[in-house]
C-alpha cells in the first residue's frame, strides 16, 4: 500500500510540475488570425475555392497582413503573401522548411511519400533530386529530348495550318495544348505518344486523359480531410484517392513493363532508370521508377498547357503585344526559316510575354506546402514545429508594393533588370520545381512558333474571357477559342 501511495504521490508531483511548466511557458507569438475559430474544426469553414483568392481576402480583412495564421482542424497553418517573407523562408529557413506535410493524396498517389515532390527532406529526397538533375533535367538530357519538343510543336502547327491554310477558322486551344504537353512528357518518359493527329480519340487515350485530370483535381492543400482525420469516417475522399492511385499505378507499370520487354533500349527516362535498376536493384525498384514518372507527368503536363492557354489569350486581348512579338521574330529570325529553340535567347520580348503570363496567371497559384521540421522564426513570429506553410504566389505576383500597375498585362515591365527575379511561379529554395528549365524551353518555342507561323484573331469584338476556374491549377473557366490561319510567308516552310 505504501509503495502504491508513493507511486501516486510521485505521479501527482510530475503531472503538477508539467502543468505548471506548461502554464509558465511563453505563449508563442503567432501571426494575426481571423476571429471565431470554431471548436475542433478551427477555420476550416473558410476554405472555399479558389483558395488563393480566399486567402487574399482573409489577408485584406486582417489589414493587408503579409502573413497570417489559421487553425485548420488539428494543424497550425501559416499563409504568406509577401515576397520578402518568402525569400526569408526559403533562404534563412530553407532547410527547416524543406519538409512536406503528409497529405492523403501524397500517401497513395506518391507511393507513400517516396517521390521527389512528396518525400521528406533527407538522404532519399537528395538522391531523387540528383537522379532528376542527371537523368531528366540536365542540359545534356534536355538537349537530347529537343527532337521530341520540335516534333510535337511542328505537329501542332501542321494540325492548325492544314485546317486553315487560306481562310480563318475557329479552333479550341485547350485540348491542343494538353495534347502537346502530355505527348512531350510521355515521349520523354516512355517513347509513346497518345494524342494530336486530329483523328478521333481512342478509348485508351480518353482513359489516360481522364485519369490525369482526376488526379490533379484531387490534389491541393484545401482538402478538409487532411486537417481533420475524423472526417475519414464520413468522407469517401480517401477511398476515391486509393482507387485513383491504383489506376495510375496500373498505367505506369504498363509503361515500365513495355520498356523492360522491348528488344532495343531507347533514350527515354524509363530506359535510363531500368539500366540503373540492373546495377542497383535494391534501390531502383519499379516503385522508385514509377515515382519519378508520376512526378514528371503531374508536374509537367497540365501546368505548361495552362500557361500556354493564358499566354495566347493575353495576346488575343492585346493585339499590339502580338504584333510587337511577331515583328521581333521576323526581324531576328528572318523570313526563310522556322524559329528554333536556340533562337529563343535572341527573342527577349517573347520571353517577357511568358514571364508576364506566369506573373498574372501562375499555373500553381498556391505553391506546394512546406512544413517546419523544428521551431523557427518567420518575419518575427514564432513558427512551431509541424506548422504548415502555404505561399500565395498569385497574391505576391499582384502585390502593388512589388509591381507597378500589377493588374495590367505589360510584358515591357521585364525589360527592367531584376524584375524576373521577383517571380516565383516555380517556387523558391531547394524544393523549387526542378523542371522549370524544361517548361521554359517548351513554352517559349511553342509560343514563338504559333506567332511566327499563324495569324490569330479573336472570334468576335469582345475580349477573350479571362475568368479563372476553381481547380488546384489556374485553368481558364472557359476554354480558349480563337480564329487562326497559316501566315502566307510560312506556308511553304511548314513541315
Amino acid at each position: 500500500m505504501e509503495a502504491k501511495a508513493l507511486l501516486f504521490s510521485v505521479l501527482f508531483i510530475v503531472l503538477s510540475l508539467r502543468f505548471l511548466i506548461g502554464r509558465l511557458k511563453r505563449k508563442p507569438n503567432l501571426p494575426p488570425s481571423p476571429a471565431w475559430a470554431l471548436p475542433v474544426i478551427g477555420h476550416l469553414r473558410l476554405l472555399k475555392p479558389p483558395i488563393y483568392r480566399t486567402f487574399h481576402s482573409i489577408s485584406q480583412s486582417l489589414g493587408d497582413a503579409p502573413i497570417f495564421s489559421l487553425r485548420l482542424g488539428n494543424r497550425l497553418v501559416f499563409v504568406n503573401s509577401s515576397h520578402s517573407i518568402a525569400e526569408e523562408c526559403f533562404t534563412k529557413n530553407d532547410v527547416v522548411l524543406a519538409n512536406r506535410p503528409k497529405f492523403i493524396i501524397a500517401k497513395h498517389v506518391a507511393y507513400d511519400y517516396t517521390t521527389v515532390i512528396a518525400a521528406p527532406y533527407g538522404d532519399h529526397w537528395r538522391n531523387l533530386r540528383r537522379i532528376g538533375s542527371v537523368e531528366i533535367f540536365s542540359n545534356h538530357r534536355l538537349n537530347s529530348f529537343l527532337s521530341i519538343r520540335k516534333d510535337e510543336i511542328r505537329r501542332l502547327i501542321l494540325r492548325l495550318s492544314r485546317n486553315f491554310s487560306q481562310d480563318f477558322g475557329k479552333v479550341e486551344m485547350k485540348s491542343m495544348f494538353s495534347d502537346l504537353t502530355f505527348n512531350n512528357i510521355i515521349r520523354m518518359v516512355a517513347g509513346k505518344r497518345y494524342y494530336g493527329d486530329g483523328s478521333e480519340e481512342d478509348p485508351e487515350s480518353k482513359r489516360v486523359r481522364q485519369l490525369i485530370a482526376d488526379v490533379v483535381a484531387s490534389a491541393g492543400a484545401g482538402n478538409a480531410v487532411d486537417y481533420l482525420p475524423v472526417l475519414r469516417l464520413v468522407s469517401d475522399y480517401e477511398t476515391r484517392v486509393k482507387k485513383l492511385a491504383s489506376r495510375l499505378d496500373e498505367f505506369l507499370q504498363g509503361l515500365v513493363d513495355e520498356k523492360r520487354e522491348a528488344q532495343e533500349k531507347g533514350n527515354t527516362m524509363i530506359d535510363h532508370l531500368l539500366s540503373l535498376q540492373e546495377s542497383q536493384p535494391d534501390y531502383f525498384t519499379d516503385r522508385i521508377i514509377k515515382g519519378n514518372m508520376v512526378a514528371l507527368i503531374l508536374a509537367g503536363t497540365d501546368t505548361s498547357a495552362v500557361t500556354l492557354e493564358w499566354a495566347l489569350s493575353n495576346l488575343l486581348n492585346h493585339p499590339e503585344v502580338l504584333k510587337k512579338a511577331r515583328e521581333e521574330i521576323d526581324r531576328k529570325i528572318g523570313l526563310e526559316r522556322l524559329v528554333e529553340e536556340s533562337d529563343i535567347s535572341n527573342l527577349p520580348y517573347l520571353q517577357n510575354i511568358v514571364s508576364e503570363t506566369l506573373r498574372l496567371y501562375p499555373a500553381v497559384p498556391m505553391l506546394l506546402p512546406h512544413m517546419a521540421s523544428e521551431d523557427c522564426k518567420v518575419s518575427g513570429y514564432d513558427m512551431p514545429r509541424g506548422t504548415i506553410l502555404l505561399t500565395n504566389a498569385w497574391a505576391i505576383h499582384r502585390d502593388p508594393k512589388l509591381w507597378d500597375d500589377p493588374l495590367t498585362f505589360k510584358p515591357e515591365r521585364f525589360e527592367k533588370e531584376g524584375e524576373a527575379n521577383k517571380l516565383m511561379a516555380f517556387g523558391l529554395g531547394r524544393r523549387a520545381c526542378p523542371g522549370s528549365g524544361l517548361a521554359h524551353r517548351l513554352m517559349n518555342l511553342t509560343l514563338a512558333s504559333l506567332i511566327q507561323c499563324l495569324e490569330w484573331e479573336r472570334i468576335g469584338e469582345e475580349e477573350v474571357d479571362m475568368s479563372e476556374g476553381k481547380g488546384v491549377t489556374m485553368t481558364k473557366a472557359k476554354p480558349l477559342e480563337a480564329m487562326c490561319r497559316a501566315r502566307g510567308l510560312y506556308r511553304s516552310n511548314l513541315p
